[in-house]
């Protein structure tokens, strides 16, 4: 427990400092004054108390906290979006109103909102890079060891000695490449491109769900299946380096094939075709990063990059509170071409808050009773 605890509260601190960071280097390309960036500590619930600070040579308080949980920025002015120019005139010096991020170009702000998802997909591209360059991405060579009696891989005609090229368009180069597609298919006919002998043959094939014990959050989910046994043609594993270059494009694509995936799983949820077993919340999230650390720092750091990608693509969505949620709103006034009142923005906020409420107690019931 007391490892799912640390490794949880380690992980989760680094990817919101990461998040924070985004924030404040695009607050500071755009001139905007941040009084504050805190790490180690949130500023609710009085979870802002200095353990040690310093000041930088633009007036930044850099702050490091007693609570090992999270970060934040604070620039100055954003407490006051909600105010008038007349009131911003009344509080503010016509000087300091320059460094106002609200007083920023539009695409300053929506720069700034962006900063810290980029951050999150930039890091985890990073770490996904550095395992391409100095360890390698495996291609050990593999194939259909054997087929399964009924399964939808008999029926469909896949046949043992098969060797498994891509899947549903993905090219498969790793046993694990396998299980994921299929996993991850929202097709209910995959299309499976094999080589037999010296032929290719496009299969389709119509998996079946089944409920199986998930080692990783340890509880049990639905997963599609094809009945197949897949095993490695040789005794040693191969591991291919990449250069930098390929290393990168490699890294953006596995980016992009999460967001991808997370963006799928979320139109599930809302249609209610999801298995929300599958959906962890922060219990969740922790036996995972437990689990992780218990495998290896390797394990650790991916896992790491993976849920930093989440992050990321989450504070996306058009939701009240979240960075996509403040783009929303600036993009509204820029096209009304003022501000947006203040009771419509009050409005706003507790649609957010009740939302984000909403998913973490649906959440922490899918890690606790699911």
């Amino acid at each position: 427990m007391l490892l799912y605890l640390v490794s949880f509260l380690v992980l989760f601190s680094f990817i919101v400092i990461i998040h924070e960071y985004g924030h404040y280097y695009f607050a500071k390309k755009a001139g905007a004054k941040v009084e504050q960036f805190f790490i180690f500590g949130l500023p609710y619930f009085n979870l802002n108390k200095e353990f040690l600070g310093w000041n930088d040579k633009d007036g930044t308080r850099w702050s490091i906290g007693y609570v090992p949980i999270g970060g934040y920025v604070k620039t100055l002015g954003a407490e006051d979006y909600h105010l008038s120019q007349e009131e911003i005139d009344e509080k503010y010096s016509k000087e300091e109103q320059n460094f106002l991020i609200n007083n920023k170009k539009y695409y300053q702000k929506v720069l700034y909102a962006l900063g810290g998802p980029l951050a999150n997909f930039l890091s985890a591209i990073l770490v996904f890079s550095l395992i391409f360059i100095f360890i390698g991405k495996d291609i050990t060579p593999f194939s259909i060891n054997q087929v399964m009696k009924d399964s939808p891989a008999e029926k469909a005609g896949l046949m043992a000695g098969d060797k498994i090229l891509s899947i549903e368009g993905n090219k498969v180069q790793s046993i694990n490449d396998v299980s994921r597609y299929i996993r991850t298919s929202t097709s209910n006919n995959i299309e499976i491109i094999i080589q037999r002998y010296s032929e290719n043959k496009k299969i389709l094939v119509q998996p079946k769900l089944v409920v199986d014990q998930d080692n990783l959050i340890k509880k049990k989910t639905k997963k599609k299946v094809i009945g197949i046994v897949v095993s490695y043609s040789t005794d040693q594993m191969v591991k291919k380096q990449f250069g930098p270059v390929k290393a990168i494009m490699l890294s953006t694509k596995e980016v992009y094939f999460v967001c991808k995936q997370i963006l799928i799983f979320i139109g599930q949820l809302l249609t209610g075709k999801a298995d929300i077993s599958q959906l962890s919340g922060p219990v969740g999230i922790a036996k995972m990063t437990g689990e992780a650390a218990k495998l290896g720092f390797l394990t650790f750091v991916t896992f790491f990059a993976y849920i930093s990608i989440s992050l990321g693509l989450m504070n996306l969505l058009p939701i009240p509170l979240l960075d996509g949620g403040i783009i929303v709103l600036f993009t509204i006034e820029k096209i009304i071409g003022g501000k947006i009142k203040k009771e419509y923005l009050e409005i706003y906020g507790r649609i957010g808050l009740t939302f984000i409420m909403f998913l973490t107690i649906f959440a922490l019931y899918s890690d606790l009773f699911i």
